[in-house]
Parts: structure tokens; C-alpha cells; sequence
């Protein structure tokens, strides 16, 4: 049986097909029209509607090259089913190199919209009708908040044999956290509604991180092969098995004061160990930051600048710190260059 037209927008994309489709979404105050960029790949057969996103944030734009590197993979040829690929949805933020929209709203807290709210509100309901409702498969890809950087992980409402987790366990991140839900966020909305989803985040805002981008676009392929999408065999040697994570929190600075880290990503700690010192620019007024469990540094400040009670070192926790250790290890290992050399 014939495959038919995949149709976003009143544009018909016909099997075996790709088309780069611009979704109107605003005017900026020069009547210039503003668009979402999408590009479609309507496979010749039948399979899931993969949605793979970034930019939801404007300023995290190591998801913008995970999706243009995705899209000139020779392993997309002969797909089976439909990829969506959104490389900025954010698009008002990602000209301002900001991680809000203009009313300084989080694009990521306006699911699922109005088409008569707020610009966040409407946005995230055009977004939504338009793209998000074909998709049945979701990977939103992020990156940390501005001044923060984030070790490769997973972030998926998980249970047991459900296709989240099959696509969360094949993606070959070192980590994954059994996150829960934020209301307003995509990974909210698409959860609801039965909408298999993961979140990818990695790396740090405003830059181009290589270590955080090319496992992100091979966590893609990967998830894809795992839905059926991909023919062929995987030649590239799989990562270690990921693990997770049964918690996490921040370590905090204790008082203001200017931070010199003694760990880096993916470091192992105990708990009590310094993780970190904050001191005022004399070097009068010193405090240690110290982890507050046992696990893996996850994610931390890239600012030396620091108030008290701020958030500095993101650590996970998990039942066999020594898996968890091991699959950082075996992640990191399997990058050229090495994470020393990034972090």
C-alpha cells in the first residue's frame, strides 16, 4: 500500500521526499516576517513521526547543530517514517542571544498555549498545532542555563518497558535522570497526551560544545534505529550502558564570594568532599562548598562569581556509584578529544 503525503502546514511533503518548510509565527516591528524553520523527511514507508527540536530556549544552540548535522547523515537515506527536524523554535530569542522571548517568558513553561494569550502563549500554541501534534516520537534537545554547563544526560518521565525508556536507554548518554514533570514544558504536554519523549541536555549555553554535539547527534541515530527508522547495521561500537540516576541536587554556595572549583564534570565525590571555595577577592572570608550526598558532578557554574545560596555543583545520585562512575569513564573515553581537555 502506497504511502501517503505527510502534510504540515497545508504543504504536502510526498513520500521519499525532503522539504525545508518556513511556519510563519510573527512580524517584527519592521513588518518583517519571522518563521520557525522546519525541514521534512517523508520516508517511503511507514513508521513513527520522529520530532527532534532544539533552540526552545534561544540561547542553547548546541541542539542547532545536533539537528544540521542530523540532516546531512547519509544514515537518514531511505528513512522509514517521517523525521521533523526544528533546528530553533525560540526564534525571537535565538536573535538575541537570550534564552526568553521578548515579554521575557519561558517558551518552556507556555505549553500547551493560547492562541489569544501572551506572545509565549501563542508561540507555544503555533508551535504545538502546527508541528508537535504530528509528531509521535519527541527528542527536545537543551543545553544548561547561561554560566552553567551540564554533563551529556538524559532528562525522561521513565517506567518500566515503556518506549521512553527503550529510546532513553539506546540514546548512549552516560546518564539518565528519571526527571519529573514541569508544568508549561513540552516534555509536560507531550508526556500527557501519550507522546514518548526525551530531553537532551548537554553543554553549556551561547557555545558550541564538540563534546556535548557529536553524542548528541549520534544519541539521535541511535533512538532512531531503535524506532525502526534506520535500515542497515550500526557499525559504530556501542557506548556503555547508560545508568540511572535516582536523584539529585545542587550544592550551594555558602557565602558570596568568588568560586575556584576543585572538580570538573563527571567527577565522582563523596559526601563532605570540597568541592569547591568561595572566597571574597582578599582571600579574608573563605568557605568550602561540599557535596551534600555521594554521586557524579552532572552539572556546575561556569561563573567564578557566586552569591550566597546559589547553585554551583549539580550532583546525581544512584544506587551502585560505581556502574555510575564507570559509564562516565566509558563515555568519556570514547571522545576525541578527551573531556580533560574541554572542561
Amino acid at each position: 500500500m502506497a504511502r501517503a503525503p505527510f502534510e504540515l502546514t497545508g504543504i504536502k511533503v510526498m513520500p521519499g521526499s525532503r522539504i525545508q518548510i518556513d511556519v510563519p509565527v510573527a512580524k517584527l516591528y519592521t513588518h518583517a516576517p519571522l518563521h520557525i524553520p522546519v525541514e521534512v523527511v517523508h520516508g517511503r514507508q511507514h513508521g513513527p513521526v520522529l520530532l527532534v527540536c532544539g533552540g526552545i530556549h534561544g540561547d542553547e544552540i548546541n541542539g542547532v547543530e545536533i539537528v544540521r548535522r542530523l540532516l546531512r547523515s547519509r544514515q537518514i537515506q531511505g528513512l522509514r517514517g517521517t523525521l521533523v527536524a526544528v533546528p530553533i523554535v525560540n526564534v525571537f530569542g535565538f536573535m538575541q542571544h537570550s534564552r526568553y522571548l521578548p515579554d521575557r517568558r519561558d517558551l518552556n513553561r507556555c505549553f500547551p498555549g493560547s492562541e489569544t494569550g501572551s506572545l509565549g502563549g501563542r508561540i507555544a500554541a503555533l508551535f504545538r498545532e502546527q508541528i508537535v501534534d504530528h509528531a509521535t516520537h519527541i527528542i527536545d534537545l537543551h543545553t544548561g542555563a547561561i554560566h552553567r554547563t551540564n554533563l551529556p544526560q538524559i532528562r525522561a518521565q521513565l517506567s518500566p518497558g515503556s518506549e521512553t525508556e527503550r529510546m532513553a536507554n539506546a540514546f548512549g548518554a552516560p546518564v539518565i535522570l528519571n526527571a519529573e514533570l514541569r508544568e508549561g514544558s513540552l516534555r509536560h504536554y507531550a508526556q500527557n497526551k501519550g507522546i514518548p519523549v526525551l530531553t537532551y541536555e548537554a553543554g553549556e549555553a551561547l557555545r558550541f560544545d564538540e563534546w556535548a554535539i557529536t553524542p548528541g547527534v549520534r544519541g539521535v541515530l541511535r533512538a532512531m534505529r531503535r524506532l525502526g527508522m534506520l535500515t542497515g547495521e550500526h557499525r559504530r561500537r556501542s557506548p556503555p550502558a547508560a545508568e540511572l540516576a535516582n536523584g539529585s541536587s545542587w550544592a550551594r554556595a555558602p557565602i558570596d564570594g568568588i568560586l575556584r572549583p576543585k572538580v570538573r564534570l563527571g567527577a565522582r565525590v563523596a559526601k563532605g568532599d570540597v568541592l569547591g571555595k568561595v572566597a571574597d577577592p582578599f582571600g579574608n572570608a573563605e568557605a568550602a562548598v561540599t557535596a551534600i550526598a555521594d554521586g557524579i558532578v552532572i552539572g556546575m557554574s561556569r561563573l567564578p562569581l557566586a552569591n550566597e545560596g546559589e547553585a554551583l555543583f549539580h550532583i546525581a545520585r544512584f544506587d551502585v556509584i560505581e556502574e555510575a562512575e564507570s559509564a562516565v569513564e566509558g563515555f568519556h573515553s570514547s571522545l576525541e578529544p578527551p573531556l580533560d581537555s574541554l572542561y
